[in-house]
């Protein structure tokens, strides 16, 4: 496989709008380091978190669903996916399928070739449990919005299907976050777990995963794609804009229990969830799109003996299974819309904008 000097890669350049976003085609292809691999990128994914970090909305000053108006603050010195500051420039794209191109010292060159989805979490590789030391793909290092990229050995995880590039990159991120949700709170088989969001990438991967155990499904989403999440799985699938939500989900419940809510909404609507879980329940959040601060009553969690949990760093167990269920077609991709790298603009509009379900997907 001859590998080029230069290629195309979409560059931020700081926080900020689009104008941070630049498209250039003189950025050099990078060397794998030692215990590394080079993989020429198939196909990558759009995400939430390659805007939060582009406009800086994961600082503690950003108190809003947007952070464009903080993005030249001081305090985004914690504006990272990790909590610190983003070295700049940086090419971002967590969700990477692809083929190994050359490897570095110490990894076996039979590898070349072989086809890969990228685990998005970075793991310290003599403490790989401690969470202090994580990070992810595109944003404490370079990622997959580019015709080549580097990653870890270990992070390179062959996988063997018939599913296309743009297919595989729909797994990645919004996949091993929604079963590293559910295996946080434990789901299984024959309770009850309500999704909001379910029509996104994270939320359409967790109406498939929690399926994939047994559970019976209650779905939100917009009264445009219902039929869509229907075809998903979901037992029950309600409309997000019903005056009488919480009524609507106390009515779908078949034996009157709510197990687990798995979250990546926030907003107004979070203190509802809480009322409606049974006593014991879980709630699980892995993003906020509808903003990141809630009004929380203390009484409703300790009273009813609630569980609340936070789901981003997982083990390496998540994404090894992950790509087993999709070997096993146990799980299938949700490709909304495929785009050029160099489309990246129209790609991140589009995302915003909310009317897709699955997962946007640049082909470089």
């Amino acid at each position: 496989m001859k590998i080029p000097e230069k290629m195309t890669a979409a560059v931020i350049t700081g926080h900020g709008g689009l104008e941070k976003l630049v498209v250039r085609h003189d950025v050099p292809v990078p060397k794998p380091a030692p215990g590394e691999v080079l993989i020429k990128v198939g196909a990558c994914g759009v995400n939430n978190t390659d805007i939060n970090t582009r406009i800086g909305w994961y600082s503690k000053s950003v108190t809003s669903e947007t952070g464009v108006g903080k993005a030249n603050d001081a305090a985004n010195d914690d504006a990272s996916w990790g909590g610190s500051a983003i070295a700049f420039p940086r090419i971002q794209g967590a969700d990477v399928a692809g083929r190994i191109a050359a490897v570095g010292e110490g990894v076996s060159s039979k590898c070349i070739g072989e086809r890969v989805l990228v685990d998005p979490i970075l793991r310290d590789p003599s403490d790989p449990d401690n969470r202090y030391l994580s990070g992810y793909f595109g944003s404490e290092r370079d990622g997959g919005f580019a015709h080549y990229t580097t990653a870890p050995e270990e992070n390179a995880v062959a996988i063997h299907s018939d599913l296309s590039d743009a297919e595989l990159a729909t797994f990645p991120c919004s996949y091993s976050t929604g079963e590293n949700t559910l295996s946080r709170v434990r789901l299984s088989q024959a309770e009850t777990i309500l999704i909001p969001g379910a029509s996104g990438g994270v939320g359409s991967a967790l109406v498939q995963l929690a399926k994939r155990r047994g559970a019976r499904v209650l779905a939100i989403t917009s009264r445009s794609k219902m039929d869509a999440i229907r075809q998903l799985g979901a037992d029950v699938v309600l409309d997000r804009r019903t005056g009488h939500l919480e009524e609507a989900i106390r009515d779908s419940l078949s034996d009157g229990h709510l197990h687990v809510v798995a979250d990546v909404v926030g907003g107004p609507n979070v203190p509802l969830y809480l009322n409606v879980l049974s006593r014991g329940g879980r709630f699980v959040t892995s993003g906020a799109i509808a903003g990141p601060i809630v009004d929380l009553d203390l009484r409703t969690v300790y009273l009813k003996d609630l569980e609340l949990h936070g789901a981003t760093i997982m083990g390496a167990d998540i994404f090894r299974n992950l790509v087993g269920y999709v070997e096993n077609d146990e799980i299938r991709p949700l490709l909304a819309k495929t785009f050029v790298l160099g489309e990246i603009h129209e790609a991140q509009t589009l995302f915003l904008n909310k009317q897709h379900i699955g997962n946007l997907v640049l082909l470089p």
